[in-house]
C-alpha cells in the first residue's frame, strides 16, 4: 500500500483494468474522478441508482443499481476498456465483487483511497446543496475504512494508493501503463518458430532458409535478417534434443541483438526450477537438459535462468491482428495480465480426465475460436501444420523425427526443415491408439 503525497510520482495504473475510487460520502470521489477520467470511464453507483429509480438518493434502489454497474463494468472490461468504480466501497463485501468482476475478466484491481479527515467530510456533506448522507452513516463509512487500510492488498488488489490529505488529493496524477504484452505497434515482419526441443542443427539450418545470417557481434554469433524481420520463437527451446545448452546460446544472442522475441514453454519454466536449485522431476525429456547443463559453466546457467525468468507469457502484435502464444489463447484472455492467462498460455486448457498415456486430456481451444487476431502457438505436436478458424499451430515435432517449422508473417508462408532424425521416442508412437490431444508434451 502506498501513501501518496504532492512530491511522489505519478499514480501509475494499467490501461487495461479496473480502478475502485474508495472513500466515505464526502470525500470527493465524484469530482476527482471527473478531473481524472473520462465521462465514459467511470461508473458511479449515484448515477445507476439514478437511472433505476429516477432518484440517486433512493437506497431501495440500490440492488438494482450495483446490478447495472456490474454489468456494464463487465462488458467494458470484455471491450478491453478502462473502468473506474466510483461508489464507498469501505467495506470488505463490496470490494470482493470489485474484485471477483477483475479476475472474471482476466484484469488486475487497482484501489484509490481517498482516506480524508471525519470532520471534513461531514462539513462538505453539510454544505452540500441536495442529498446530504446522515451524519452516522458517514461515521460508520469511516470507521470501516480505517479499518480496511491494511487489508486491502490481501483482498485481491494489484496496487493500493492511499492519498491522505487535501494537498495529495490535488496534486495527484495518473500514468496509465501498456502491459508487456502489448506490442500492438510492433508490425514485424516476422519468422514465427515452433517448438525447438533442444534440435540446435535443425534451427539453424531453418534460420538459414528464412534468409537469416551468421554475424559476430560483441564476440558472439548472432543470426540476423538482412532486411530487418525478426525471429519469434513460442517457446519449449529445451529438452529431449541434442543439443539444449546450444539453441539457448542461439536464441539469447538473437533477443539480446533485437533480432528475435521469445516466449516461454512449459519445458522452459520446468527447466527455469530446476537452474534455480529446486526439486524437480525429471520426466518428459528433462534428464537430457540436465545432463547437458551440467557440464556448461555455472555462469552460463545462472544467465540461462534469468533469460527464462523474464519471458512473458503472450504478444499482442501488429495492431492486435496477431497474437503469438506457446499453448495458444481465446480471445478472452488476450492482452491480459493474470496469472491465470499465463497458466493458458503455457499448458492450454485441459478437461480434467486422464487419457490413455496417464496424462491429462487437452481441451482443443482452436476448435471454438473465432476472435480477429490470427493466433500462431505450438506446445501440441502435429503431423504438418494445423488451421483451425483463426488459429495455427506450428509445432510439427521435430525432435520426434518431423519437422521445425516457420509461420512467415505477414506473408503467412510456411518453412520447414525436416529433422535429421527422431532424437526422442513421441508417447504417441508408444501407444498408437492414444486419443488426441493429449496432456503435457
Amino acid at each position: 500500500m502506498s501513501s501518496a503525497d504532492p512530491r511522489q510520482q505519478p499514480l501509475r495504473i494499467p490501461a487495461l483494468g479496473v480502478v475502485a475510487l474508495v472513500g466515505v460520502s464526502g470525500s470527493g470521489k465524484t469530482t476527482f474522478a471527473r478531473k481524472h477520467f473520462a465521462e465514459t470511464e467511470v461508473l458511479s453507483s449515484d448515477t445507476c441508482r439514478g437511472w433505476v429509480a429516477d432518484d440517486q438518493a433512493d437506497q431501495s434502489a440500490t440492488d438494482d443499481a450495483f446490478a447495472v454497474l456490474y454489468d456494464v463494468a463487465e462488458r467494458r472490461l470484455r471491450r478491453a476498456k478502462l473502468t473506474v468504480i466510483d461508489a464507498t466501497s469501505v467495506q470488505p463485501f463490496a470490494r470482493k465483487v470489485i474484485v471477483a468482476l477483475a479476475r472474471s475478466q482476466h484484469v488486475h484491481a487497482s484501489a484509490v483511497v481517498l482516506d480524508l479527515p471525519l470532520e471534513l467530510c461531514l462539513q462538505r456533506n453539510a454544505a452540500r446543496g441536495g442529498r446530504k448522507v446522515p451524519q452516522e452513516a458517514i461515521r460508520q463509512q469511516h470507521s470501516d475504512l480505517r479499518q480496511s487500510l491494511d487489508h486491502l492488498k490481501q483482498e485481491g488488489f494489484r496496487t493500493v494508493y492511499v492519498l491522505d490529505s487535501e494537498a495529495a488529493v490535488a496534486a495527484a496524477r495518473f500514468e496509465r501503463t501498456r502491459m508487456a504484452y502489448d506490442r500492438t505497434d510492433d508490425r514485424g515482419p516476422f519468422d514465427i518458430i515452433g517448438d525447438v526441443h533442444g534440435c540446435a542443427d535443425e534451427l539453424k539450418a531453418l534460420l538459414g532458409e528464412l534468409g537469416y545470417r551468421r554475424t559476430d557481434r560483441d564476440g558472439a554469433e548472432v543470426f540476423a535478417h538482412p532486411h530487418g524481420r525478426r525471429a519469434l520463437f513460442l517457446g519449449d527451446l529445451c529438452d529431449r534434443g541434442p543439443a539444449t545448452p546450444e539453441v539457448y546460446r542461439t536464441v539469447v544472442a538473437m533477443v539480446r541483438h533485437n533480432a528475435a522475441l521469445c516466449l516461454p514453454g512449459n519445458h522452459d519454466v520446468k527447466l527455469l526450477r530446476w537452474l534455480q536449485g529446486r526439486n524437480v522431476r525429471l520426466t518428459h525429456g528433462l534428464d537430457r537438459s540436465v545432463q547437458q547443463f551440467q557440464a556448461e559453466p555455472e555462469s552460463f546457467r545462472n544467465e540461462i535462468a534469468a533469460f527464462i525468468d523474464r519471458l512473458i507469457s503472450h504478444f499482442v502484435l501488429d495492431q492486435g491482428n496477431l497474437v503469438v502464444a506457446h499453448a495458444g489463447l481465446k480471445e478472452s484472455m488476450q492482452g491480459r495480465p493474470t496469472a491465470g492467462v499465463r497458466e493458458f498460455c503455457l499448458y492450454g486448457e485441459t478437461t480434467g480426465e486422464i487419457d490413455e498415456l496417464g496424462l491429462p486430456v487437452r481441451v482443443n481451444w482452436a476448435e471454438h475460436y473465432r476472435g480477429r487476431a490470427l493466433v500462431v502457438y505450438g506446445h501440441t505436436p502435429v503431423p504438418s501444420v494445423r488451421w483451425r478458424n483463426n488459429a495455427v499451430c506450428i509445432d510439427t515435432g521435430c525432435v520426434f523425427g518431423g519437422a521445425l517449422t516457420a509461420l512467415r508473417y505477414p506473408e503467412r508462408e510456411i518453412v520447414a526443415v525436416p529433422a535429421a532424425r527422431a532424437y526422442f521416442e513421441s508417447p504417441k508412437s508408444q501407444h498408437p491408439g492414444a486419443s488426441e490431444p493429449t496432456g503435457p508434451v
